[in-house]
């Protein structure tokens, strides 16, 4: 409980966020910020993507391990201190966590960027970056390579979808408001568990969208759960988001989270 208030209170092309804005609270003290700076660059890791030299965040619980992992993907705004709350919030819950930066360093407070930041994504520079953070987490010594998942939010939600579609040893994948898949070929493809967590009022994302997604997984007789939240929209997990963050569904939401990860990635 303790480590989901953290989260709460820390806290293919894809559907963009609701939020207006990304209002990323940071202190007013410098020394504060400094040693904040100094624990994330501690944090960082780099890896190869294809012929590119890629940069994550990469927090691990304590321990040796060998740990459950987590690929967390961001949303369009690039990898943020929210994103970086909530991968501390999972290694504090036993997670090895690596959250990547599709942006090559890139973020932005500014919707209007983060669009133009979102379109400029390839395609297949994103699936090798998938493959890479997932050939990462299974070389490092103190991950379970048998025990590896991916989550992601909006813009992140849709590509933690494709993940499950493309990375075959995956097993669980929680995709919050992200695009879906219509075509059922494509559907076949996913290989893992699929928890897939939606609101009702996104105008971005139908509710008879995911219904007729969620009816597709089952004939397909994919294990998954879809939840359509009542009376939340686009982005409500993320606390800055002023307009449309949901305090108590947000609590909800991420104890399916917690006790899907658990059922599926960290009990062995």
């Amino acid at each position: 409980m303790k480590n989901l208030v953290i989260i709460i209170l820390s806290a293919f092309i894809f559907v963009s966020c609701n939020s207006k804005k990304d209002d990323t609270k940071v202190t007013d003290n410098k020394a504060a910020d400094e040693i904040a700076l100094q624990k994330e660059q501690q944090k960082t890791v780099k890896y190869v993507s294809g012929r590119d030299s890629v940069s994550a965040y990469f927090n691990l619980p304590s321990g040796d391990g060998p740990f459950p992992a987590l690929i967390i993907i961001h949303e369009w705004w690039g990898l943020n201190d929210w994103i970086r709350y909530n991968a501390d919030a999972f290694a504090n819950k036993g997670y090895a966590a690596l959250a990547i930066d599709l942006y090559r360093g890139k973020s932005t407070k500014n919707s209007d960027e983060a669009h133009e930041l979102m379109r400029g994504l390839p395609p297949d520079r994103v699936a090798k970056d998938l493959q890479a953070a997932y050939s990462f987490l299974q070389n490092n010594p103190k991950v379970d390579k048998s025990r590896i998942g991916v989550i992601g939010w909006c813009m992140g939600g849709g590509y933690a979808l494709q993940a499950a579609t493309i990375l075959a040893k995956l097993k669980a994948a929680v995709m919050n408001y992200g695009s879906l898949i219509s075509d059922p070929a494509n559907i076949k493809k996913i290989r893992c568990p699929l928890l897939g967590i939606f609101g009702e009022t996104d105008r971005g994302i139908p509710v008879m969208d995911v219904q007729n997604f969620e009816k597709t997984l089952k004939d397909s007789k994919k294990e998954s759960k879809i939840i359509i939240y009542r009376n939340v929209g686009h982005a409500f997990m993320n606390p800055n988001n002023k307009e449309g963050y949901n305090a108590e569904i947000t609590e909800r939401a991420w104890r399916e989270t917690f006790a899907f990860l658990e059922k599926h990635l960290l009990k062995k």
